[in-house]
């Protein structure tokens, strides 16, 4: 459904990504994970032929994103990090316009724009002006013109994204349920929200793919170490030099406590050197109340964080930064990516391939 084949953008002496290359099969979710200015929403924005990439192919339902742009733009929903919404609309006039702009047949557009306030539970906002809605009710208006003209794919730039709990469990309900009809591609700093909702995961650092697979085989591939945490009581002089000790015991890590007061400790072991008897036998002989001890294997923020520290420094060795460290004091990890260049407000365009599209059919 999605090929891309050793893409790059840059600005300047700058890239926002090198050489991506990643393919996504018809109704896979896959998530794209790093930190700010890793190149997620500029891969993003290829994808969805806001502008080209300087090199390499990228194609959406075979059609190439440079060539054949406007076929591609039919054949996809952006939800932008920032919602393209006109404030002094309704809701409902808004999505209509999507609609049509979307090319929904007349005679469907009504009954589309019902069906999609339903699943973003907009009903009740329906004639309520954008300009008047909370963050978060603007977020589920922008997902829903994603949604409008039904298309094979979604790309969703954090969707969740100024929700609360109970409407980013929502949204994910959502994506979990369009899943089964749309290939999906999201971006995202939730970390559990990859595990919940994604089948594949894509780890971006320094515009690279520094790796890639299910969260279960990200997970296995990183060598195992399994953490220990503890609640002890009593003095903490010398707990951590005396656990430090135990066979098997990696590493310990303690969070300061006033003397007698209960403090936690995380305890980093080989799995086969299961240390958890000596650890408690070693405690309680010198003293120290055992309260609680638990473990914990390795998790995707384990991997996510271990990927990140292995690829920093080592990625652009002899060649030119990444973005984040070309940041001046103040700037936006959106400043970078526009290489300077004022970007639209979000308000006054419906959204990059939407918009265009409206252009071209003026």
């Amino acid at each position: 459904m999605i090929e891309v084949e050793g893409i790059s953008k840059r600005y300047g002496d700058l890239y926002a990504i090198r050489d991506l290359s990643f393919s996504v099969e018809k109704g896979d979710v896959v998530g794209f994970l790093g930190p700010n200015g890793a190149g997620k929403t500029t891969t993003m924005r290829i994808l969805t032929c806001f502008f080209p990439p300087a090199e390499g192919k990228a194609r959406v339902a075979g059609y190439d994103v440079f060539d054949d742009s406007l076929e591609v733009r039919r054949r996809i929903g952006y939800l932008p990090e920032n919602p393209p919404l006109y404030s002094d609309m309704t809701v409902r006039g808004y999505l209509r316009f999507a609609a049509k702009i979307r090319d929904v047949p007349s005679r469907q557009v009504t009954k589309r724009v019902s069906e999609v306030m339903g699943r973003c539970g907009l009903e009740k906002m329906d004639e309520r002006l954008i300009g008047h809605l909370s963050k978060g009710y603007r977020q589920r208006v922008g997902l829903a013109q994603a949604l409008v003209h039904d298309p094979p794919v979604l790309i969703l730039d954090e969707p969740t994204r100024g929700l609360d709990p109970a409407q980013i469990i929502e949204v994910r309900e959502l994506m979990r349920s369009l899943s089964q009809e749309h290939t999906i591609i999201l971006s995202t700093h939730i970390l559990p929200e990859v595990s919940q909702v994604c089948k594949s995961v894509a780890i971006l650092s320094n515009g690279r793919i520094v790796a890639s697979g299910t969260p279960e085989n990200l997970q296995a591939g990183v060598e195992a170490v399994c953490h220990l945490d503890l609640q002890i009581s009593g003095s903490m002089s010398g707990a951590a030099e005396l656990l430090s000790k135990v066979s098997g015991v990696l590493s310990v890590r303690t969070d300061p406590a006033p003397e007698g007061a209960v403090a936690a400790l995380t305890l980093d072991y080989l799995p086969e050197e299961d240390p958890r008897q000596e650890v408690a036998r070693a405690l309680v002989n010198a003293g120290f109340g055992l309260l609680e001890m638990s473990t914990r294997g390795v998790s995707l923020e384990d991997v996510y964080l271990r990927l990140l520290k292995s690829s920093a420094g080592r990625e652009w060795a002899g060649g030119e930064p990444p973005i984040e460290e070309s940041l001046q004091s103040g700037s936006t990890g959106e400043e970078a990516v526009s290489g300077g260049e004022e970007l639209p407000e979000a308000d006054e365009a419906v959204s990059g391939p939407v918009a265009r599209e409206a252009e071209v059919k003026a």
